[in-house]
């Protein structure tokens, strides 16, 4: 991945991926398809199935997948610390988060047995994975080889 000044950022209505170059990022961009306003805050998104595996496959950011359910302690101790990981690198890696009680697809082709399961996608691939409760430090290293 090239260090370039472009950012990436997934539409919270139709899902499309959005390439914005640095001096656009502030500037309350809207989606080229739908023209919905995007957020660039680097708030996780959350996704279906259909839509993670389209996000995985087209995106050129690293994408950090969030398996984890709404009646999950663990899941939501996380959660802060996952976004707060997407606030931080807005635009160069997208934190996506998908509801296992809704959409079990995925996570059953990845044999997540236990949530939160987390994975780093990067070209389409899953280049590391974690479980469970970590601190931040533990999720900083696992994308700073990725994130530029």
């Amino acid at each position: 991945m090239s260090g370039d000044d472009r950012y990436y950022f997934t539409c919270p209505q139709c899902g499309g991926l959005n390439r914005l170059p640095a001096d656009k990022v502030a500037a309350h961009p809207t989606c080229g398809r739908c023209h919905a306003q995007l957020d660039t805050s680097g708030e996780p998104v959350h996704l279906d199935d259909d839509a993670l595996e389209k996000l995985i496959r087209t995106s050129p950011v690293p994408v950090l997948v969030d398996f984890w359910a709404e009646w999950c302690p663990p899941c939501k101790m996380l959660s802060p610390v996952l976004t707060q990981l997407g606030r931080d690198h807005p635009g160069k890696l997208i934190v996506a988060k998908v509801d296992t009680d809704h959409h079990q697809r995925v996570a059953s082709s990845l044999h997540v047995q236990g949530i939160p399961a987390v994975f780093l996608y990067v070209d389409g691939r899953v280049v590391d994975k974690g479980t469970g409760f970590q601190p931040r430090p533990a999720w900083d290293r696992m994308i700073a080889p990725h994130v530029r």
